[in-house]
């Protein structure tokens, strides 16, 4: 299915969030997720599933001085 990551269109199995961003190969303890323009709490990314034409912004935190 396609959807909008980060501003470009991408094709993905994944079935939800979560599936996602361990298909990125991030961390998810330190990503916040925008999915339709609502941020959503990581407590439900397993829960929330990903559908052709979702618009998801990933945003990850990097420390540093």
């Amino acid at each position: 299915m396609e959807i909008q990551l980060n501003g470009k269109l991408i094709t993905t199995s994944a079935p939800n969030v979560m599936a996602l961003v361990k298909a990125r190969g991030l961390d998810p303890g330190s990503v916040i997720i925008e999915y339709n323009k609502n941020v959503i709490k990581q407590d439900v990314w397993d829960k929330t599933p990903v559908r052709p034409g979702d618009i998801l912004e990933l945003l990850s935190f990097v420390g540093g001085g």
